[in-house]
């Protein structure tokens, strides 16, 4: 079939069907839409037909010279539009903005300034450590960032002779420790309280009604677990509190804060080695058990508690370590009920120190 015969098939087709009306139906439909009840034409349908008129009128105005000009007159225009309408979409960013403005006022400071607040138990500066060193002041560690040299090499020494705990970080450790400080590469983080000294729980216990009760603390390093068990041993009638130099949490404002005000009343000695403390323990005739999953049921030893006993709690995740739990007496266990087979370690304390307080009063 030739191109002449297909073409004229196609329109002999569509003739065909507008016989019926099926074009011309459709045209009065479309413009029945768009038209009041008096016969005007709609508002939507108008600004329509204008839009395309304008439509039109650009495309025939731009023929043939459509270029540069146009786009280079449009851009301003566009992009002005388009950041106007962006900022109009953005509700979260106002939000926030409000928001931060707000708690502006009411703390008088922003977020920022308020998390680069250096703590209140950190000493900055190498001339401040050596003087805190020198005045005999309680410090917890000394934190030295790698690298570091001078009087820092003075420093170490210093804090060696004095039994301080020195730990050498990197230096963005110590930006972060103490932000907008000077720290020259020398932080101490001293004590909130002042420790006491082993003798002073064992004279304590002398001077008491009852046989020594004291708890042994290897490696707590969280100072809320450290805070409440100094708490309940306040509350229980302990007469003091042993932890390490090392490895282990020290008492901070956090632990203060946690105890409730017990730290006023409840001495805690701070030692270098806990196994030497416990021998030391022995030989005064005091009872050391190490309170552990594996040991006899707290039930089963009853009698031992009613007389003179120290109890070792371990640390959160590893326990109570090898060396030390070789050094106690016994092993005393919490009976275990449940699904999980452990409970926190200021929870494991205040149980068995209260097993020690019934055992003694009943």
């Amino acid at each position: 079939m030739a191109k002449s015969d297909k073409k004229k098939t196609g329109t002999r087709g569509k003739n065909r069907r507008d016989a019926h009306g099926v074009y011309q139906r459709r045209a009065e439909r479309g413009k029945a839409a768009f038209r009041t009840y008096d016969g005007e034409p709609a508002e939507e349908f108008r600004s329509n037909t204008e839009r395309n008129t304008g439509r039109t009128k650009r495309a025939s105005g731009n023929a043939g010279g459509y270029g540069s000009s146009q786009r280079n007159g449009n851009s301003g225009s566009y992009s002005n539009s388009q950041r106007d309408r962006n900022s109009s979409s953005r509700p979260r960013d106002n939000y926030k903005n409000t928001y931060r403005s707000s708690e502006w006022d009411s703390r008088g400071g922003s977020f920022a300034e308020e998390q680069s607040a250096p703590a209140a138990n950190l000493i900055a500066g190498r001339n401040p450590v050596i003087e805190a060193i020198k005045s005999g002041r309680e410090i917890e560690k000394i934190y030295m960032a790698a690298g570091a040299e001078g009087s820092v090499v003075k420093i170490r020494a210093m804090a060696k002779d004095a039994g301080i705990v020195v730990d050498t970080v990197p230096r963005i450790v110590l930006d972060r420790m103490a932000p907008r400080e000077k720290h020259q590469g020398v932080a101490a983080e001293i004590s909130a309280y002042s420790y006491s000294t082993f003798e002073d729980i064992m004279e304590r216990a002398a001077d008491s009604d009852e046989p020594p009760f004291i708890m042994v603390l290897d490696e707590i390093s969280d100072p809320h677990n450290l805070g409440a068990i100094i708490r309940t041993a306040e509350c229980a009638n302990a007469h003091g509190v042993i932890i390490p130099k090392r490895n282990a949490c020290g008492l901070t404002s956090t632990v203060a804060k946690t105890s409730a005000g017990a730290l006023e009343r409840m001495p805690v000695a701070r030692v270098t080695n806990i196994s030497r403390t416990i021998e030391e323990l022995q030989a005064q005739g005091v009872w050391v058990a190490a309170v552990d999953m594996d040991g006899k049921s707290y039930y089963e030893t009853e009698g031992v508690m009613k007389g003179a006993i120290a109890l070792v709690i371990g640390n959160e995740g590893k326990g109570i370590s090898r060396l030390v739990k070789e050094k106690c007496d016994l092993t005393i266990s919490i009976p275990m009920k449940g699904s999980i087979n452990s409970l926190n370690a200021s929870n494991a304390a205040a149980i068995m120190m209260y097993a020690v307080r019934r055992s003694r009063d009943c």
